[in-house]
């Protein structure tokens, strides 16, 4: 189900985001952020063998035009393997990427990213050492990078990729949760900030 649900009071994010989530799915705003809880068996994944399909993972999204800085603290109720909040950059249901804070299968919480041209990869970065994590994507002329923090200052280089799409192409951004192999979670999203900006130094992340 997609509707669009205002500006839901998010700092500095400068258009209204939509909904899309299962009946089992929710969000609601929170003092300082908002929370997006998903339902069972919910993820955002083609697996690359071309064996299984699944995009039903809840997402709040925009449309961005041009450059972009989009970060926000996540925190994840972990419960289940794969659990995780995430930032997304969105084409359409073939051409999309997520900048994950992810339940391992050995239950460790872990900075993970998945880039989907019309099958998806999945790559683990680094664990995390505490119960949340900083994320960032940015929108670079025809390409993006993900960034990771574990402090909101220092930014560690995740991946610099393209969706094949022209600089012309308008992607949507947003957040999103899954519990692939559980029963549901939620995770919570503050400190959340967007900048209409270039970023700088790719390796830095400044």
């Amino acid at each position: 189900m997609t509707q669009a649900v205002g500006q839901l009071g998010i700092p500095r994010i400068p258009v209204s985001l939509r909904w899309d989530g299962e009946p089992v799915s929710s969000y609601r705003m929170t003092d300082d952020g908002l929370e997006i809880s998903a339902g069972p068996g919910t993820d955002l994944f083609i697996d690359p063998q071309r064996t299984a399909v699944k995009l039903n993972a809840p997402h709040l999204l925009a449309c961005a035009e041009g450059d972009f800085l989009l970060s926000a603290r996540v925190q994840v109720g972990f419960a289940s393997t794969f659990d995780a909040g995430a930032l997304l950059v969105w084409l359409n249901d073939r051409a999309w990427a997520k900048l994950a804070f992810e339940l391992s299968p050995q239950r460790e919480p872990m900075v993970v990213s998945v880039v989907t041209r019309g099958t998806s990869d999945d790559c683990n970065s680094f664990v995390v050492d505490g119960d949340h994590v900083w994320l960032r994507v940015a929108r670079v002329g025809a390409a993006y990078a993900f960034h990771a923090s574990t402090d909101g200052e220092y930014w560690r280089l995740v991946r610099h990729f393209t969706l094949y799409a022209s600089a012309e192409k308008t992607p949507s951004y947003g957040f999103s949760a899954q519990s692939p192999t559980g029963a549901g979670c939620t995770a919570a999203f503050d400190a959340i900030a967007y900048e209409p900006r270039r970023l700088s130094e790719l390796r830095d992340g400044s």
